[in-house]
């Protein structure tokens, strides 16, 4: 058996945008419909899927509201605990767009990087060598304008999460890791403009398949 580890934040969590819209707390897609449910029916019984997202996690920052966010702190860890791993597929850059970060988005790449190095380095694979990387850039940002808040939060996100692809791939061509971009796959929701609806989900995770399946 095979064994993929899927790295990321909200929408590997599975953040029904749908369901949390005005909700006291967040609420999440069912195992089935989440991107990782749909992989993990696609890849079939011969692999493991082990879903390691969080709300709010980012590539390499601290977050002075929400505790445990910053996404090199807990991969190290993460590595050890499930190895060993076959893939890693590493989805993360959206929570590096707000505000407070003021992270260009060539930083946000090169956060990400930070990270694909550290599993490409890690002794977290099968025979302790490092597993094989598949980097998905984030989804796209959609208008904000509606939510005010959001917008605040979120400003000028909407255009740098459309030039994080480019700069993925470039990282992830350096680094030998395969690459694959979810705005290709994925729509944001128009209710909260940063998490996925069922539909895309499902549309991701048989992208992942295909990707994996190529890996």
């Amino acid at each position: 058996m095979k064994t993929v580890l899927c790295f990321g934040d909200s929408n590997t969590w599975g953040y029904d945008p749908d369901a949390s819209f005005g909700a006291p707390f967040p609420r999440r897609h069912s195992r089935e419909v989440r991107w990782t449910g749909v992989l993990a029916a696609e890849l079939g019984a011969d692999w493991q899927v082990i879903e390691e997202g969080q709300c709010g996690r980012t590539t390499v920052h601290d977050d002075p509201f929400n505790v445990a966010r910053n996404g090199l702190d807990y991969l190290p860890a993460c590595l050890e605990s499930h190895q060993p791993l076959d893939v890693v597929v590493l989805m993360l850059g959206t929570n590096d767009l707000k505000a407070m970060h003021n992270a260009p988005a060539g930083e946000i790449a090169t956060g990400a990087g930070v990270l694909a190095r550290w599993i490409l380095q890690s002794t977290a694979g099968p025979g302790n060598v490092p597993p094989k990387l598949l980097v998905v850039a984030p989804p796209a940002v959609a208008p904000l304008g509606h939510l005010p808040d959001l917008s605040e939060k979120f400003a000028g996100a909407e255009a740098k999460a459309r030039r994080l692809p480019a700069l993925y791939r470039t990282m992830a061509t350096q680094l030998g890791a395969a690459f694959l971009d979810s705005q290709q796959h994925t729509t944001p929701s128009s209710l909260d403009a940063l998490h996925l609806d069922a539909a895309s989900h499902a549309t991701l995770g048989r992208a992942v398949a295909k990707a994996l399946r190529e890996l």
